[in-house]
């Protein structure tokens, strides 16, 4: 069945495995639940921390600050344990992989393995290989490709899994002082029709987190960042956002005819209010940027938990994370964004 379904007196959804189309109500259609105590309906799970970047230069404004001489994989029988862990209302999860998708030797397996459980497993890459992009193609729900400062890593990548069929096929591209020039190349790129992007799906602009490699990068300001927006709705480039950028999106479309309609399909910080983060050593944290952060210097150890809601997903301090991001409007309580 393409579809699957959770339904509860307090909270529903309906999820498309085939267009990743999700809608989710609680009592009725009118009540928008804030979370979901049944658990968690996206998983970021972090299947390795070795990276070489595209092109073999490692990405300067990492987060995480992979390089290829890290050293941690997660195993095959480790991502089992997870996933066999996970509340029904688990529907996709996002693997970090590294910039090839390569260097954990078990990734294929996890994503068929993650399939046999009815979860559509989705990945961000940079610059991949013929053999790679046909087994994303067969085994992946969305694949995003990363650009950075050489566009023909990720424009070659995105037309090899275009051309296999890859509808869901995304650029990612951080948002930043230092990078602005690299977003509007690449929105002029797709509207003077390079022939590597004929059938992209989006161009999805990522939030800076001043963290790892990310601290030498600066935000950018509400005032670029509407002119961002602007100039690429007014030329028709399809666009997205990752969550953490939802409030500075909605600021500059607030004055749009449409403005209800962006606001809908619009989602903030969904950080242990509906997504997980589990690191390649099998620790919990509400989102992979609050690794290492304040009071999460420390995770949750899932593969030791017994069950997952309870242990982990509803833990008092989960609980206190999640409470504290509602408070603040689901506006990221850790980093300026």
């Amino acid at each position: 069945m393409k579809i699957k379904k959770f339904n509860k007196p307090d909270y529903n959804f309906i999820f498309n495995k085939e267009n990743g189309f999700f809608v989710r109500w609680g009592v009725d259609t009118e009540d928008d639940p804030v979370y979901s105590q049944y658990g968690n309906e996206i998983l970021d799970i972090e299947i390795t921390d070795i990276c070489k970047g595209p092109g073999g230069i490692p990405c300067p404004c990492c987060y995480k600050s992979n390089t290829p001489y890290n050293k941690s994989n997660m195993s095959l029988d480790t991502f089992k344990n997870i996933i066999d862990k996970m509340p029904e209302t688990i529907t996709q999860i996002a693997i970090g992989a590294d910039a090839q998708g390569t260097s954990n030797p078990d990734m294929f397996n996890m994503m068929r393995y993650a399939r046999e459980k009815d979860i559509v497993p989705n990945i961000t890459v940079a610059d991949i290989s013929d053999n790679t992009a046909d087994k994303l193609v067969e085994l992946c729900g969305a694949v995003a490709v990363s650009r950075y400062k050489n566009k023909n890593y990720c424009y070659d990548s995105v037309k090899k899994l275009v051309d296999r069929g890859m509808s869901q096929t995304n650029i990612h591209i951080l948002v930043s002082e230092n990078t602005i020039d690299q977003i509007y190349e690449t929105f002029n790129d797709y509207i003077l029709r390079d022939k590597r992007l004929k059938n992209l799906n989006a161009i999805v602009l990522l939030s800076l987190k001043e963290k790892g490699r990310g601290k030498k990068f600066t935000p950018l300001s509400q005032e670029k960042f509407k002119k961002v927006v602007d100039y690429a709705l007014d030329n028709n480039v399809p666009i997205g956002f990752d969550s953490c950028s939802c409030h500075k999106f909605l600021n500059s479309v607030k004055d749009r005819e449409n403005y209800k309609m962006f606001e809908t399909v619009s989602e903030p910080c969904e950080s242990a209010c509906f997504s997980a983060y589990i690191n390649s050593k099998g620790y919990f944290f509400p989102c992979s940027f609050s690794e290492g952060e304040g009071k999460w210097k420390n995770g949750i150890h899932v593969p030791s938990c017994s069950d997952f809601v309870n242990d982990v997903w509803m833990n008092k301090k989960t609980n206190e994370f999640r409470e504290t991001l509602l408070k603040n409007d689901r506006k990221c309580p850790l980093f300026y964004v």
